[in-house]
């Protein structure tokens, strides 16, 4: 930008460039407001590069200076390109029309209802008394009702909803903070609601079960301390145990739930509005989050979940009840049913909801995106995605450098896609399992979505190793190059790239399998990169995997693996006496069968939780590790319960020391991870000194447990080292995509062999 001590005179003009999240945001009537009371002339319009304006007059030094100091709460401002124009006759300042043409500007997300919109929402002189669409400039639905950019109303779902004479009035008038706020509706011209929220709260009390069409697909309710609900919920939506979200009132009503500290408060009050892992007080129903000491909690983010507390409180007229605690407490969970993607259509709604929800509330906007919650938890001081979707998705990850346009097809679980345009790579809301058609489906939508907004063509497409992943055949699909990125080594580098680091760095990729460069079962690797080259340095020591992927649901099979490696097969009968294969298994084995092994870190977790009696099957993907990381108060290392050997990373003491079983469950996933911690940090440390690196990146699923993540990371910077952990991404395969995007530019900036890179 030009420099802010320059003096100019009204004969001088600018042209005034800004980008980044600057649409959508009010940055237009920001820029006018600006401009008006310094008594400028020019315009300001959006186009496809972000917003464009023009200013002429005396004051422009401190119009610049208020630009780049004080812009919209909602706008992400890149950069600001200033040059300087030949003056022409300008009294007035205007907002112009947009401009079409090849995007180079960014969508900002999905945000929560704003506290003067919550004031209009609740008071009774006001037009937008009780309507459940209110919105401004400031707040509200963005990224999933945005068709194509330019951001304007006529390019959303609000297009089909002409603007009132009010509203129009609002829309114009730049002393309005609604003023070309593009979602702006009222009663009278908007959106309707199927259903009244004093019919949905009458519904929850009697303890049925309501769909509710939100911001980027439909949520399933009940009340979370109404055991009969939760469980009929979990019966009918065929989800037998993985924990669900909760949403409250507002933060004195999580305080009767959970013990939420500072942060997490912080977090759970942001406009992006995620869901927040807290310690749970026990109070809710049991099936709410089943043997799990956190729940997850958010609080409202639309002005429908304002109206249904506000219709459980009676629906007070006094302010004081938005602040008071509540008894209502909703489970509210993504509306789908197995594996399927979220639910947003109304139409869909019907046809898949109507065996799950007593009652389905739905309305006449159009989501255009459908994008879940996003799912946090603080982790050693900061936050850590476990899932990135709503309020967060697409705003972009800054790289450390511009590159090619590359897109990251991601993995087969917990699908992501990430495409990069200059030095920003933009990673998909959360999609979910691709073994589902429907999934897959939403997969090939997000990814021809992502690339359409973003207006770019890609040049390379990067995947996994794995040849069976539906990203995998879908990347291949392309008919462009092709760099195929190992998975852990593509773990280690999502995290390098969000923490802009291109140098040789080496770290740790803990997760529950991934292949090997020679179609190993990897998950607990010690790696080196640099940029696209990686060298596996060292990893855990293979554990018997009887069964293959089965082993990953039956966690009695990690045991009986275990058993084996240790030499206590005689065990099994007594550790494994209500499971008859496991005692089938043990025979195989010793009668010499020899089953595949695995180096994961999330296999070795499913052997120590078997071997404590904790898990034999598990219904969700880490069960038995979540359960076991729920038991543990203050993690302790067991003297002896590993060994280094060579390469290896060796635990079988510790789990002959849980197959024992002569401790509690607790005492044994306290000394359990209190060796994962002392023995990943002292295999870290020495590959450190041999590495001459002092930074190690921790990823993959594995940095999920709070407890592990913590304790590694205490230890490591007690050893002198500087470990990172993924912020910006979820360690797990979430940001997987962000990895291969990252390594397929390397590779593309660099003359590495494409045997060496494993690109074809």
């Amino acid at each position: 930008m030009a420099p802010a001590d320059a003096v100019r005179v009204a004969t001088q003009r600018l042209r005034v460039r800004v980008r980044g999240a600057v649409q959508g945001v009010g940055f237009r009537p920001f820029v006018y407001d600006l401009a008006t009371r310094m008594r400028l002339g020019g315009f300001v319009k959006n186009d496809a590069a972000g917003v464009l304006l023009e200013v002429q007059g005396e004051r422009i030094d401190a119009f610049l200076d208020a630009l780049s100091r004080h812009p919209p709460p909602l706008a992400r401002v890149d950069a600001i390109e200033v040059e300087e124009l030949a003056a022409r006759d300008s009294s007035s300042f205007v907002i112009l029309d947009s401009v079409d043409g090849r995007s180079e500007t960014r969508i900002i997300p999905d945000v929560a209802v704003c506290e003067e919109c919550l004031d209009d929402l609740f008071d009774p002189t006001r037009r937008f008394y009780l309507y459940p669409f209110v919105t401004c400039t400031h707040c509200g639905p963005r990224y999933a009702l945005t068709r194509r950019l330019p951001y304007d109303r006529a390019r959303t779902s609000m297009a089909p909803f002409a603007m009132c004479p009010d509203c129009a009035r609002d829309y114009r008038d730049p002393a309005n903070r609604r003023f070309h706020a593009e979602p702006l509706c009222c009663p009278a011209c908007g959106p309707k609601l199927s259903t009244s929220p004093a019919e949905i709260v009458a519904a929850l009390r009697v303890g049925k079960i309501v769909a509710t069409k939100g911001v980027g697909g439909f949520h399933l309710m009940c009340d979370a301390r109404n055991r009969a609900a939760v469980e009929e919920l979990r019966r009918r939506k065929a989800r037998d145990a993985k924990p669900f979200a909760v949403m409250a009132a507002n933060v004195s009503s999580v305080a009767t739930i959970a013990r939420a500290t500072e942060q997490e408060l912080a977090l759970l009050q942001d406009v992006t509005r995620p869901v927040v892992l807290t310690q749970s007080r026990g109070v809710l129903a049991d099936a709410v989050a089943p043997r799990l000491n956190r729940i997850g909690v958010m609080l409202p983010y639309t002005p429908l979940h304002h109206l249904i507390f506000h219709a459980a409180a009676s629906a007070q007229l006094a302010r004081a009840w938005r602040d008071a605690p509540q008894e209502l407490v909703l489970v509210a969970t993504s509306a789908n049913l197995g594996g399927d993607p979220l639910v947003k259509d109304n139409d869909e709604a019907q046809g898949r909801l109507a065996g799950i929800a007593d009652l389905i509330v739905t309305h006449d906007r159009e989501i255009v995106t459908r994008i879940d919650d996003s799912v946090l938890s603080v982790v050693a001081g900061a936050p850590v995605f476990l899932r990135r979707a709503r309020g967060f998705v697409p705003e972009p990850i800054e790289l450390a450098a511009d590159g090619p346009c590359v897109v990251g097809a991601g993995a087969h679980l917990k699908a992501t896609i990430t495409v990069t345009r200059g030095r920003e790579a933009f990673v998909s809301q959360h999609i979910g399992d691709l073994s589902n058609p429907a999934t897959a489906r939403f997969y090939r939508e997000t990814a021809q979505r992502l690339i359409d907004l973003l207006d770019v063509t890609p040049e390379l497409v990067a995947c996994d190793l794995h040849p069976d992943y539906f990203s995998t055949r879908w990347a291949e699909e392309r008919g462009l190059p092709l760099f195929r990125a190992q998975h852990h080594a593509a773990h280690l580098a999502a995290v390098l790239a969000e923490h802009r680091i291109e140098g040789p760095a080496f770290g740790l990729a803990l997760d529950g399998h991934g292949l090997g460069d020679a179609g190993q079962s990897w998950g607990g690797e010690l790696m080196r990169l640099d940029g696209a080259s990686w060298r596996r340095l060292g990893g855990l020591a293979p554990l018997p995997a009887p069964g293959g992927d089965r082993a990953a649901r039956e966690p009695w099979r990690m045991g009986v693996g275990a058993l084996a490696k240790i030499g206590r097969l005689d065990a099994a009968p007594q550790l494994f006496a209500t499971e008859p294969r496991a005692l089938e298994m043990a025979r195989l084995i010793g009668q010499g069968y020899a089953p595949p092994v695995t180096s994961s870190m999330g296999r070795l977790f499913d052997a120590a939780a078997a071997l404590l009696g904790l898990s034999t099957r598990q219904h969700y993907e880490a069960q038995a590790a979540m359960e076991m990381e729920a038991l543990v108060v203050t993690p302790r290392a067991m003297e002896n319960g590993f060994r280094m050997n060579g390469d290896e990373l060796d635990f079988l003491p510790i789990l002959g020391a849980l197959a024992d079983r002569r401790m509690s469950p607790r005492e044994g996933a306290e000394l359990f991870h209190g060796a994962l911690i002392e023995g990943l940090a002292q295999f870290v440390a020495r590959a450190a000194t041999e590495q001459r690196l002092d930074i190690v990146v921790l990823g993959g699923g594995c940095m999920m447990n709070r407890v592990l993540a913590e304790g590694l990371m205490e230890r490591l910077k007690s050893l002198g080292l500087r470990p990172l952990l993924a912020r910006k991404l979820p360690p797990n395969d979430g940001g997987l995509s962000l990895g291969q995007a990252a390594m397929a530019r390397a590779f593309a900036q660099s003359r590495i062999p494409k045997e060496l890179a494993l690109c074809v």
